[in-house]
């Protein structure tokens, strides 16, 4: 394809057949519009778009080099991008994968799980003391200049504010339901709503990026009611709007109604905004929608993405989007002893919690014959026949802390980057599973929840045990169904180790533990670092506001600091 710069003419080079076999065409002087609609159709397709070389006859200089010096004239507005549909779901899409890099990949994706009583950081992590051991401590590290609590927060607020442009664009009273418009519209309030809501939930009161107020509000932080309503509102229209069926790794109404009863049921119970009952009907909403449970295992098979049981999750593979978990919470171990191509191979950067790996009767969570303990958690680190030990890790001098052979998250372990695969990864770096972030079971418990605070245990217990059900085979026991005559606060402490066992290592576990004023306690007395230190305090159950947020925020000043870290 021709291409002329201000120096010289160039070509852009083409996979011919790539292009017939997935009936995609391209004219022979294409737009940057039709270039770019394309780029997405291909990624869509698991190809990276365009690659460039960069050798002899210097390729990059010749095609590129004028559009990096100069001004482009023909670039659009925002004006022009957001009057433009099409513009607009390009946009979007941009989004979405946005939001899947800054907070589900590499060690991001691991950030929020641990320091809890079901993941805590893996002990050579722990022992080399500073921010890294203090996100489960809880000590002077926890505070406005941890990095890694800066990035989870940094990371967050570009996908908000991409979202609300989309959402000022959009909701007009001019909107019609059920237009591309409406579904655009209902897809942004999910994303800015879902985010929102890590945000609210892990930091408490937070800036409220809605740009038609921004004079009024500024970028402060808002007084909870106002935050949570917010998030409401917009989940309320993701709900209403989004369509209800839409690519994989894209919003559905159900989607929308799942997170908006999530929202009621975690709201600060002092904004006035927790309602079980509004949650309850939002729940009842997506069971009619035909979701369904499906086996456990096909959850974690990259051979059957986007289950049934999905509602949603964000779309990963091993090139180019990679998700990079498994190097992070693998075997420091297994890599020693076979290298980076055991599948299983990793750098510990979190582990199981005993609790959340041990048996009944050891004082954990597990009972015989769940089939979800062996495929969420790796107990055996056998290799082809070789049983590693900890000589290679030796020199870590960790004593009886070791752990790197202890229980380790498996849910996302992605065999098709193992040495044996024959597919030439070779390299767990790669692991590219998708990772869930809302399924059907998890409506099913939530709604159990409800059903229990209003008062209504033996119809909660019976929505238990259709999840339970699934967790032996769909042929529950009868001893292993839960008895419908417990008592509420029975099964309030029972329901929270349900979700473990159903969500262990699902990014869901911290905010059970807030929503349900847990935190502290349980993560004191099983998270074993945080339990040794002794340190964790009532104000930990926030992060602490970033410092060089509060300094570069004309809006904020240190006396918004979360208490605690002031």
């Amino acid at each position: 394809l021709p291409l002329q710069t201000q120096s010289a003419w160039g070509l852009m080079f083409y996979n011919k057949d790539f292009f017939d076999e997935n009936n995609l065409e391209i004219s022979m002087y294409p737009t940057v519009a039709e270039i770019t609609d394309l780029s997405g159709k291909i990624k869509e397709l698991g190809k990276q778009p365009i690659a460039l070389g960069n050798m002899d006859m210097w390729p990059g200089m010749l095609l590129f080099g004028d559009f990096l010096t100069q001004e482009n004239k023909k670039a659009l507005t925002e004006e022009q991008i957001y009057s433009d549909v099409e513009f607009i779901e390009l946009n979007l899409k941009g989004i979405y994968n946005t939001w899947r890099d800054n907070t589900r990949q590499d060690e991001r994706a691991w950030f929020l799980m641990t320091g809890t009583d079901e993941i805590q950081r893996g002990a050579l992590q722990n022992k080399g003391g500073g921010e890294g051991a203090a996100m489960d401590r809880y000590d002077a590290n926890m505070n406005s200049l941890h990095s890694k609590v800066k990035d989870q927060w940094n990371k967050r607020f570009p996908i908000v504010t991409a979202a609300a442009k989309i959402i000022r664009a959009l909701d007009t009273p001019e909107l019609v339901e059920g237009s591309k418009e409406a579904g655009l519209l209902g897809e942004a309030c999910f994303v800015r709503g879902f985010v929102d809501y890590e945000l609210a939930m892990y930091w408490g009161e937070i800036p409220i990026i809605d740009l038609d107020k921004l004079d009024e509000t500024g970028y402060g932080r808002q007084p909870l009611t106002d935050v949570w309503q917010f998030i409401i509102n917009d989940l309320e229209k993701a709900a209403k709007y989004a369509p209800k069926t839409n690519t994989a790794g894209r919003a559905t109404s159900g989607a929308g109604y799942t997170m908006l009863g999530k929202a009621y049921m975690s709201a600060p119970v002092e904004t006035g905004l927790r309602d079980f009952n509004k949650a309850k009907e939002c729940f009842e909403a997506v069971i009619g929608m035909g979701y369904q449970l499906v086996p456990y295992a096909d959850l974690w098979n990259y051979e059957k993405p986007n289950t049934a049981e999905s509602i949603y999750e964000f779309q990963f593979n091993n090139n180019p989007n990679r998700n990079q978990i498994q190097f992070q919470i693998g075997s420091r171990v297994a890599q020693n002893w076979w290298t980076d191509g055991c599948y299983f191979a990793g750098y510990d950067h979190v582990v199981v919690t005993e609790y959340a790996y041990e048996t009944v009767e050891n004082g954990g969570i597990w009972e015989d014959g769940d089939v979800r303990k062996e495929e969420s958690i790796r107990y055996d680190f056998t290799y082809y026949g070789e049983v590693p030990n900890y000589e290679c890790v030796a020199w870590e001098d960790l004593g009886e802390d070791h752990d790197e052979l202890k229980p380790h998250v498996k849910k996302y372990e992605d065999f098709r980057t193992d040495q044996h695969s024959g597919l030439g990864i070779n390299n767990m770096w790669n692991s590219g599973k998708n990772i869930p972030a809302i399924r059907y079971a998890d409506v099913l418990l939530s709604y159990a929840e409800c059903l229990n605070e209003l008062g209504q245990t033996g119809q909660a217990v019976e929505k238990v045990n259709e999840v339970r059900n699934r967790a032996w085979g769909f042929s529950i026991p009868a001893d292993k169904k839960w008895d419908a005559g417990m008592s509420q606060d029975v099964f309030r402490t029972k329901i929270l180790d349900e979700r473990i066992r159903e969500f262990l290592g699902e990014n869901w576990r911290r905010a059970d533990l807030i929503r349900t004023g847990k935190f502290v306690e349980y993560i004191k007395e099983r998270n074993k670092w945080a339990k040794r230190s002794g340190t964790i305090q009532d104000y930990n159950v926030r992060y602490p506001i970033p410092n060089e947020e509060i300094e570069q925020n004309p809006d904020m000043t240190q006396d918004d600091q979360n208490p605690g870290y002031r």
